[in-house]
């Protein structure tokens, strides 16, 4: 076996498990589960319906890079987005259709690090753990960023000492970020960028959330755009990641691209042609309807607008809680006053409540500055709004009664 498999830590859900494992909950109260990021909104009925006029397409080997139709589409979905130049994408060479971003962003890492060089891969902390698991995998050492309330939730670039710089091969950031929902401005993304071209490395920005947002006027920015508006036309070292799961309720659909850099992406199809993960045609063929429209992705928003409205309006009276930039997380700092920690906070609210949430510090790790997880839980308003609400009470309830 790989000896590198020894060193992956066990997945967040995995210790949720554990830390529930013993714990029977009260039976006459209904299970809301609001720890996994998986979206419970209806899938758009005509991307349903197209999946299943383009079924005859599984008689077909699809190919790894895709069906050039739908690259077009993600071409133009990118260009409109995030405001490129006309001419910035080539759909032959900027664009690979992906099964998901987390599949994606766990081989790109085994796509682009040079193992021979000691290298570094930087991440954010809290994080998504792939992106530790990727670095591991592909034997880099894992440098984390520890995002905090004293940092606006990002990470601090100038932080990082010139000698991890140096051996920093790939920078992973999320924006909007997972757990938090802090948006990185296009300034910060611009200094990324610059950091860089400097020490030469390679930006995988995941943008899987960039399209859950609250003010229609200001949609969260992206790498791409920021690398446009610095006179960067050819994306250098810059890659993003997106995907259908968030923006259309399409989880299972496993719909994603990968966009940037030619000279990077034209290196990530070979390390896929080998790999192995072609998107069914008839995904392919769905997607493209989702990527052209919009309408649902502002109802989308609107819906998850609501629950945070109703959410943070039932839990304010007892909790400091505040909309996040984006996305759909409350990441909400337990009072210090209750004395419980955050996997305590978690395993009595399911116990006593039957909610289930993730504590932060399962998402993070321990540096020497702390666990910036550590006294946080990561709550996922996926639910409809009805149980939002009813957990939002619940939560209340357990709160006034400490």
């Amino acid at each position: 076996m790989n000896p590198d498999l020894n060193s992956l830590y066990p997945y967040p859900f995995e210790k949720l498990n554990a830390l529930k494992a013993d714990v029977t909950p009260q039976p006459e109260l209904n299970h809301i589960a609001l720890s996994i990021g998986e979206p419970k909104h209806p899938a758009p009925e005509f991307v349903s319906d197209e999946l299943s006029h383009q079924l005859s397409a599984v008689e077909k080997y699809p190919l790894t890079k895709g069906l050039l139709p739908l690259r077009e589409t993600i071409a133009q979905w990118l260009t409109r987005r995030f405001q490129l130049n006309q001419n910035t994408l080539d759909a032959e060479k900027n664009i690979l259709p992906v099964n998901g971003t987390r599949e994606a962003l766990f081989a790109f890492a085994q796509s682009v690090i040079n193992r021979h060089e000691n290298p570094v891969v930087i991440m954010p902390n809290p994080f998504y753990q792939i992106y530790e698991g990727a670095a591991l995998l592909a034997g880099a050492e894992p440098y984390y960023l520890n995002t905090t309330a004293e940092n606006n939730f990002l990470p601090d670039l100038d932080s990082i000492p010139v000698e991890t710089l140096k051996r920093c091969q790939l920078l992973y950031l999320c924006t909007p970020g997972n757990p938090t929902g802090a948006v990185m401005s296009v300034e910060y993304l611009k200094h990324a960028i610059e950091l860089a071209q400097q020490y030469d490395f390679v930006i995988a920005s995941d943008e899987c959330y960039s399209e859950i947002y609250f003010d229609e006027s200001h949609p969260p920015a992206g790498l791409l755009q920021a690398a446009i508006e610095m006179g960067l036309d050819s994306l250098q070292n810059c890659v993003v990641f997106h995907s259908l799961s968030k923006r259309s309720n399409l989880p299972g659909l496993r719909s994603g691209f990968v966009a940037g850099d030619a000279d990077i992406m034209e290196g990530f199809l070979k390390y896929r042609t080998y790999h192995g993960c072609a998107l069914p045609y008839h995904h392919q063929y769905a997607s493209i309807k989702a990527w052209q429209d919009e309408e649902h992705v502002i109802s989308n928003r609107a819906q998850y607008k609501l629950k945070f409205e109703s959410v943070i309006k039932i839990l304010s009276p007892v909790i400091d809680v505040n909309l996040p930039d984006a996305a759909f997380y409350l990441w909400l700092k337990i009072p210090p006053e209750i004395k419980q920690d955050d996997t305590v906070f978690a395993r009595n609210l399911f116990e006593q409540q039957n909610i289930t949430i993730l504590p932060g510090q399962f998402l993070s790790r321990d540096t020497q500055n702390g666990n910036p997880g550590t006294g946080f839980v990561r709550i996922a308003l996926v639910a409809p709004l009805d149980e939002c609400n009813e957990a939002a009470n619940r939560i209340k309830n357990y709160l006034q009664a400490l």
